[in-house]
């Protein structure tokens, strides 16, 4: 009797540590790092584990994962996604969102596949580790698990890192748990906004148009007083005139794009491809964000089957320059008044004071400037 008691106790117990098992795991987050800096947690592009393998968000090859050194090129209409290292002829991998596998340019097949989930592509990790030289660590953490992507010039121990980012770590954290509650609608059935709330934790990209350099250095410096970030659409005259400010962009973490003008004569994509020459040779970096003027649909037809995102704003404010408090004011009520993240579109009417009352009231209101990112164009 006393064994058929402890054997049933012993089911018991194996019965309890299986069960109990999941919803360990389930509270289990993977944060993200590249090289510095510590990504925006979300499940749309938190890390998974699929056949053995770790996959990451290929956004982490954008924003501030251009510091990588490897460019990311989706090819929207073939839904293919091609990495490479800039001037390199041996490295570059094309994933195929429909096969199994990936080829690099010298025709090798490695059967680790690209998995899309929502708008987000995910990437086995350790083959572009290896096929690029980059090096990655799965660090245990508080909530969870830290995936480090580095480069091997990153001389910091992963625990001194992990400690190091802990800070910010908790305060994706925290922003992740108010994401996992309902939704606040702050905009009435007849669309008044003069009362609304500012919704805490929301996630605004700000992208303008670069063609002063006196006015975007300001930008900048606005930028970098409140620690956020916004997207810079630069004409072909900025690229070619002001490579110093592109290289602070890419250094600081804003996000760059080209500006076309579908009147021209010349095609669109014509001329993004000579203004991403310009942004390469200055900065090192090229981009696929666009913002095409007066397009038609066949100038954005043709600008997404060559590979690039153009622009489609949530809010077009071009004809409201943000130039003072009362304008940032409307612009946080607009951007309030939508649900989720939010894309603005601001011209190039944005005088530093408007910028920096903007992100004095996003700050206090806990929400963040975010830079624009392929997917999120």
């Amino acid at each position: 009797m006393k064994k058929k008691l402890a054997a049933l106790a012993l089911c018991l117990l194996m019965v309890f540590q299986l069960s109990a098992a999941p919803a360990r795991a389930a509270e289990d987050v993977y944060f993200t790092a590249v090289n510095k800096n510590v990504l925006p947690l979300s499940d749309a592009t938190m890390p998974f584990w699929n056949g053995g393998y770790l996959y990451v968000p290929s956004t982490i090859f954008t924003g501030v994962g251009r510091d990588l050194g490897v460019s990311y090129y989706p090819n929207i209409a073939k839904q293919t996604i091609l990495l490479y290292v800039d001037d390199t002829i041996y490295s570059s991998l094309v994933f195929d969102v429909n096969k199994d596998y990936a080829i690099d340019n010298e025709g090798n097949m490695y059967f680790q596949k690209a998995i899309q989930r929502g708008n987000v592509i995910f990437l086995p990790i350790s083959l572009i580790a290896r096929c690029f030289g980059l090096i990655y660590s799965i660090i245990e953490v508080d909530r969870g698990y830290l995936v480090w992507v580095r480069n091997p010039d990153m001389d910091m121990e992963e625990r001194y890192f992990a400690d190091a980012a802990k800070s910010r770590m908790n305060y994706e954290y925290d922003q992740y748990l108010r994401g996992q509650g309902p939704s606040e609608d702050s905009a009435g059935a007849s669309g008044e906004t003069q009362d609304t709330p500012a919704v805490t934790g929301k996630q605004v990209y700000l992208c303008a148009e670069a063609s002063d350099r006196v006015s975007v250095s300001a930008l900048l410096d606005a930028l970098d007083r409140y620690d956020a970030q916004a997207a810079f659409y630069c004409t072909l005259e900025f690229a070619e005139e002001n490579g110093d400010l592109l290289r602070r962009m890419s250094a600081t973490g804003q996000a760059i794009g080209l500006v076309a003008e579908g009147a021209e004569s010349r095609p669109v994509t014509e001329q993004l491809e000579e203004s991403n020459r310009l942004l390469h040779r200055a900065a090192s970096v090229k981009t696929r964000l666009a913002w095409i003027e007066n397009a038609s649909a066949s100038d954005l037809a043709e600008a997404e089957a060559a590979g690039f995102c153009p622009l489609s704003p949530d809010l077009d404010r071009a004809e409201y320059p943000l130039n003072g408090t009362g304008a940032a004011d409307t612009l946080l009520q607009r951007v309030n008044s939508r649900s989720g993240a939010v894309s603005v579109w601001l011209g190039d009417g944005t005088s530093p004071a408007g910028l920096e009352a903007f992100l004095a009231a996003m700050e206090e209101a806990d929400g963040r400037c975010l830079a624009m990112t392929e997917t999120a164009s």
